[in-house]
C-alpha cells in the first residue's frame, strides 16, 4: 500500500532573493535580471525545483564520499530524490511543489507597492575602471512562501521513514546556513524554514512514526 506524507511549512525570505526567470520577451530598458514568476498573478515564485536541486546539492557535498554525478549519489540520497541511471532507476519519493507567496496583504501593509526590488549592481574592468552596472530583481525581504512537499513511501520501505525524514530535515538545516537562488555570496537568498509539520495525507502509517517525524522536523 502507498502511503502519502504531506510535509508543509513556510519560507520567510530574510534578505532579497532571486530565482531567475525568463528574458525572452524583455522590452528595452526592462530589468536585466528578473525573477521568475507566476504567469497569472505576476507575484514571485520559487519553483519547487529549485528548492530540490539546491537542498539535494548541499546533501551531496555533506553524504557523498567524492564529487559524482547525481546518478552516483550515495544509497540515501538516490531513493529519496531519485535516479536515472541506466539498469537502476529510482523514482523520486519526495514530490516538490512550486510555491506560491503566502503574505501579499501583509507586505502591501506595510506601504509595498511593488513585491519585488530592483537592486544595481555593477562589475569593474580593472584595466579601464569603466563600470558595467546592472539591475537584478530580487523578492522583497520579508516575504513568505507557503512549502508542500509530499513523501511517498510504500509498505516494504516504512522501516526507511524515519532515516528518509532525517535526511530531508539535514537538508533544510544546510540550506538556512547557505543561501537560495544566485549571488549568494554577496548576500541575497538567506531563508528560514517555519512551522515545518508532517502529516499522512493517504494510506496509513503508525501514530509512533509520524510522531517522531514531526520531532526531527521541530528541530
Amino acid at each position: 500500500m502507498l502511503t502519502k506524507i504531506q510535509i508543509t511549512g513556510n519560507i520567510l525570505v530574510e534578505t532579497g532573493m532571486h530565482i531567475g526567470g525568463s528574458t525572452a520577451f524583455a522590452a528595452i530598458g526592462a530589468v536585466d535580471s528578473p525573477v521568475v514568476k507566476d504567469s497569472r498573478t505576476n507575484l514571485p515564485i520559487i519553483p519547487g525545483s529549485s528548492l530540490k536541486g539546491k537542498m539535494r546539492s548541499l546533501l551531496a557535498k555533506e553524504m557523498n564520499s567524492t564529487v559524482v554525478a547525481p546518478d552516483d549519489d550515495c544509497e540515501e540520497l538516490a531513493r529519496l530524490f531519485g535516479t536515472a541511471k541506466k539498469g537502476n532507476v529510482t523514482p523520486s519519493r519526495l514530490l516538490f511543489s512550486d510555491m506560491s507567496l503566502a503574505n501579499e496583504e501583509e507586505l502591501r501593509k506595510a506601504g509595498l507597492q511593488s513585491l519585488t526590488e530592483v537592486k544595481f549592481e555593477n562589475t569593474i574592468n580593472r584595466a579601464t575602471a569603466v563600470a558595467n552596472p546592472r539591475q537584478i530583481e530580487r523578492v522583497v525581504r520579508g516575504s513568505v512562501f507557503n512549502m508542500d512537499i509530499i513523501y511517498n513511501v510504500d509498505s516494504e520501505h516504512e522501516d526507511e521513514v524515519i532515516s528518509d525524514i532525517k535526511t530531508l530535515a539535514e537538508g533544510l538545516k544546510l540550506l538556512q546556513y547557505d543561501y537560495l537562488g544566485g549571488n549568494g555570496s554577496r548576500g541575497y537568498g538567506k531563508i528560514v524554514f517555519k512551522n515545518v509539520k508532517a502529516k499522512v495525507v493517504t494510506g496509513s502509517l503508525d501514530d509512533q512514526v509520524i510522531n517522531q517525524c514531526n520531532d526531527i522536523l521541530s528541530v
